[in-house]
């Protein structure tokens, strides 16, 4: 993987391969970043099942204020700590959390965002409880975004507080950004 543009472009994004992850593949980042790109500029943002940090970092390419990596998995966090590190980001930070416990962290540290990519494990239904805890704790500044992937529409479950304001299928995976009403 590479970031595909901004400050970064080019430079190499380590993967890692564990059961259960996939990176989203560059063309599909870059549809997506192409999307988003109007929101990136000045923005907090979390990537909360972060993997390789790839969303996270390439957002900090692109002019992003500070990313938020959080994954659970000790070997991920590690490559995202090498990629931090070989890019040499320094508005960046990996947190090796569950996303439970990261959201609560952030509610406690009073750490808001404007864009939340929502990656996770597929077969889950992490999506709708990190929707209900991004809401719950306010996590969200206002006109934030929230980026959400799976490989089923039917994962990608959000109250009436929420309107998608675009959806887009990839192959076997579906975007949809969502914004707060």
């Amino acid at each position: 993987m590479k970031v595909i543009s901004g400050m970064y472009k080019g430079r190499n994004i380590e993967g890692f391969f564990i059961d259960g992850t996939r990176p989203t593949m560059d063309r599909v980042k870059e549809s997506l970043f192409a999307i988003i790109q109007q929101k990136i500029k000045g923005s907090n943002i979390l990537d909360l099942f972060s993997g390789s940090g790839n969303l996270g970092i390439e957002a900090i390419s692109q002019g992003a204020k500070y990313a938020y990596l959080v994954d659970k998995n000790k070997k991920a966090v590690n490559i995202i700590n090498k990629n931090i590190e070989n890019i040499g980001i320094g508005n960046c930070k990996a947190l090796n959390m569950d996303y439970k416990k990261a959201l609560k962290y952030f509610e406690i540290s009073n750490i808001k965002f404007d864009i939340v990519f929502l990656d996770p494990p597929y077969k889950t239904e992490y999506i709708e409880e990190s929707i209900k805890l991004l809401t719950k704790y306010k996590l969200l500044n206002e006109n934030a975004i929230i980026v959400c992937e799976s490989d089923d529409m039917n994962k990608i479950v959000y109250s009436k507080e929420f309107m998608a304001i675009k959806e887009k299928k990839y192959g076997d995976k579906f975007i949809v950004i969502l914004k707060k009403i």
